[in-house]
């Protein structure tokens, strides 16, 4: 018996251990390399191996661009559901079941704050948040952002990590393309700086939008950006397309955007632009 008690406390043990490593260790997804799960974090969500940038949640991106002290705002909306929408569980069930995983009333977080020298109002999408989806409530949101950032006469800037649209939502999504891109017109006439950070991925009705409205688009390495997916291109077109397509830098390469910016450049290049773009602001904080 004192045998088996002895293998039995063994059989724990080792248990034990494996709970405890458990989640310690990613593996890159482009090099396949397994590394330690606390540096990738400590290096902004990015392979320390290969440069592969990892997904980055809507906290930590906004922790990372903007200084201390900032504010979220615009918490207080939540989707409902206009069409009863039911395919393979209610749309109801996967609202609750994203609100519950992620915090978050829907996939995108407004915050208010500075960026180095620079007032600026900063929309950041949540992919983890049913793909990104755009429904009624991130339509509203960011138009939020933009009357504030007309009222306030500081930078937009928004991060983009989107499936699209949210279908669930029917007619309803769809017209908050419309909705957003009318009030990022407002902010152009009025002269006040926009600036699209796309991520991986900013793809349908989020790219065929407000994405790709800025006074300035920039996109991180490796980033897929496209409206339909390159299997449905491929079956369309009934052609192999190029390699890379559809990737950041294809896209650089081609005109659709103005640069490509590893993140732990990204803020100190979004000061530079916003030196640029938005100059009294600059001197005025000096």
């Amino acid at each position: 018996m004192s045998w088996f008690k002895r293998q039995e406390n063994r059989i724990e043990n080792a248990g034990e251990k494996s709970v405890r490593t458990e989640g310690l260790w990613i593996k890159c997804e482009k090099c396949s390399q397994i590394i330690f799960k606390a540096d990738v974090e400590a290096n902004l969500q990015v392979c320390p191996k290969c440069g592969h940038h990892f997904r980055m949640g809507a906290r930590a991106r906004i922790e990372s661009l903007l200084e201390p002290g900032y504010e979220i705002v615009d918490t207080e909306l939540k989707s409902t559901d206009p069409l009863h929408f039911t395919d393979l569980k209610p749309y109801q069930s996967r609202l609750k079941k994203a609100q519950q995983e992620t915090g978050l009333n829907d996939a995108i977080v407004n915050a208010v704050g500075k960026m180095g020298p620079h007032s600026v109002v900063l929309s950041v999408l949540e992919y983890s948040f049913i793909g990104g989806s755009m429904g009624a409530v991130m339509g509203e949101t960011i138009a939020r952002a933009a009357d504030r950032a007309y009222t306030s006469h500081h930078p937009l800037i928004v991060v983009s990590a989107s499936g699209g649209a949210r279908m669930m939502e029917g007619i309803v999504s769809l017209m908050q393309m419309a909705k957003i891109s009318a009030a990022l017109a407002r902010l152009d006439d009025a002269r006040i700086p926009y600036i699209s950070v796309l991520t991986d991925p900013t793809t349908g009705g989020v790219t065929a939008s407000f994405a790709m409205l800025g006074d300035l688009n920039i996109a991180e390495p490796g980033a897929l950006i496209g409206f339909a997916g390159p299997r449905v291109i491929e079956q369309t077109i009934r052609q192999k397309l190029p390699d890379g397509f559809q990737r950041s830098e294809f896209l650089l390469e081609h005109g659709f955007l103005d640069a490509v910016v590893p993140r732990k450049e990204l803020k100190p290049y979004l000061i530079r632009a916003l030196d640029f773009m938005s100059p009294t602001q600059a001197a005025s904080t000096a």
